[in-house]
This record gives C-alpha cells, sequence and structure tokens, in this order.
C-alpha cells in the first residue's frame, strides 16, 4: 500500500510562474524522497513602476511516506 503526504510551499521566479513551480519542486526535493506531484494552488506577481518583476505561486506537493 503507498500512502502520500501533502505540504504546501511558496515559491518565485523573476522569469515566469513556471519557473516559479520548477523551483518549488527543486527546492523541496532536497529534503524529500518520492515527490509525485505538484498543484498549483494559487499564481500571484509583484508588480513594481508599472512591471512585473516577481511571479509568486503557492503549490501542494505530493510524496511518498516511507516505511
Amino acid at each position: 500500500m503507498t500512502v502520500l503526504k501533502v505540504i504546501e510551499i511558496l515559491a518565485s521566479s523573476e522569469k515566469s510562474w513556471e519557473d516559479a513551480v520548477k523551483n518549488a519542486v527543486k527546492k523541496a526535493s532536497k529534503t524529500l524522497k518520492g515527490i509525485r506531484s505538484v498543484y498549483v494552488q494559487d499564481q500571484s506577481a509583484v508588480v513594481k513602476e508599472n512591471q512585473v518583476v516577481e511571479f509568486r505561486v503557492n503549490c501542494k506537493i505530493s510524496f511518498e511516506v516511507f516505511d
């Protein structure tokens, strides 16, 4: 039987939302094994002087719980 756990991660990127998601998974993979999926729950952006300067994502990452 496989058991999964879900955690919430906030990540950002100066490039894009896609890059922010990749950053979330990359960072989480440093301490988690068996990552199965990432669900983007929310997206936002920081605007300065009428320009988007940072993309932010709120992700839920699921990973396998090992014995």
